[in-house]
This record gives C-alpha cells, sequence and structure tokens, in this order.
C-alpha cells in the first residue's frame, strides 16, 4: 500500500471521528433541550445539584421510572369529590391553619395514589410527579417542608398560608385535564381565600 493511500484512509478517519463527535453533541444537546423544556423549573434545580451530566441522567431516571407507573386522568366525579374536599380544606383554614394545611397535605397525597403515583417515601413522589408537573415540584416542595416544621411548631400563619398556596397549585395541576365540573379559574376564585 502506498503512503497517498495511508493518508487518505487516516483522513478518512479523522473525517468520521470528527463526524461521529458532532453528531453525539447534536444529539447531547437535543436530549439537553428536551429535558429543559420538560422539567422546567426541575431541570434547572437538578443541574444546580448535582451538575449537567448526573441531573440529566436522574431526570431521564424519572421518566424511564415514571412511564413504567400506570398514571391515570381522575373521572368526573373522583375530580368533582377532591374539588368539593378541597373547598372544605380551604374552609378550615380560617378557623384551624394548621390542620388545613395538615389536611391538603393528605388530600394531595390521595389525589396522587388515585392518579397512580406511588406515595411513600415524599422524595420519590416528588421526584415522580416532576415528570409530569415539573412546574409545581418545588411549590410541592415547599408545601411539605412548611407542614414538617409546623409539626415541629416553627411556622407561622404566613407560612401556613403559604404552604396552602403551593398545594392548591400542585392540586389544581392534578385535577387539570380530569373532566372536573369547575373550570380552573372558577375554583382558582373560589379559592383565593387562602
Amino acid at each position: 500500500m502506498d503512503t497517498w493511500m495511508i493518508v487518505a484512509i487516516a483522513a478518512a478517519a479523522v473525517l468520521l471521528l470528527v463526524l461521529l463527535i458532532a453528531v453525539s453533541r447534536m444529539s447531547q444537546k437535543r436530549r439537553s433541550t428536551r429535558l429543559r423544556e420538560g422539567f422546567g423549573p426541575e431541570y434547572d434545580r437538578e443541574v444546580n445539584r448535582m451538575g449537567r451530566g448526573k441531573a440529566e441522567s436522574e431526570l431521564q431516571q424519572r421518566q424511564k421510572r415514571v412511564e413504567q407507573l400506570q398514571i391515570r386522568e381522575l373521572t368526573r366525579e373522583q375530580a368533582a369529590g377532591y374539588a368539593s374536599d378541597w373547598d372544605a380544606v380551604q374552609t378550615r383554614f380560617v378557623d384551624d391553619p394548621a390542620m388545613a394545611v395538615s389536611r391538603a397535605d393528605e388530600l394531595v397525597g390521595r389525589v396522587m395514589s388515585d392518579r397512580g403515583y406511588p406515595v411513600g417515601n415524599f422524595d420519590q413522589r416528588v421526584a415522580d410527579v416532576s415528570v409530569d408537573h415539573a412546574e409545581v415540584a418545588n411549590n410541592y416542595r415547599a408545601a411539605h417542608g412548611i407542614a414538617a416544621r409546623n409539626a415541629g411548631g416553627s411556622s407561622t400563619t404566613e407560612d401556613l398560608r403559604q404552604a396552602m398556596v403551593h398545594y392548591r397549585a400542585l392540586f389544581q395541576d392534578l385535577l387539570q385535564g380530569t373532566g372536573t365540573p369547575t373550570a380552573p379559574s372558577q375554583v382558582q376564585d373560589r379559592q383565593s381565600h387562602a
């Protein structure tokens, strides 16, 4: 084989390697963009917490886990019942904010369970719900944190009010698209007392 042929083969190999690297980077960029768009603030939170590579791997694992779950919509009747339960919880806030927050946490857990989300470990619950409800995952963390502090007696009424606002955002997101008889704006208007 003459030198010219060896040089041509080497150049082709280098060109192929450069092409493979470019395709890999484009694929990585598309993956990052899809995850960023799908997870929104949850993507940024995880990237800040563990770095881009590990965060993206974690978020993809979440997606695969949730794909294995049997997540379902609520029936109209279930959604209406839960909307009524929420109204009762919110009304209770006026007389007993701490109890209302505790009940809101329980109600969100029941809705998640009926939708098909496992409700064991809290961190896993948030990770699972972040796949389909990324915009309100931080609300859930914040509300749960306030509820936990409240159990220790260190939450103010304003903290509890904020927890109710966070729980309501997740609650509404979980009920959305389930054929709830009340439009989300009407639910929000009725619930603006918290």
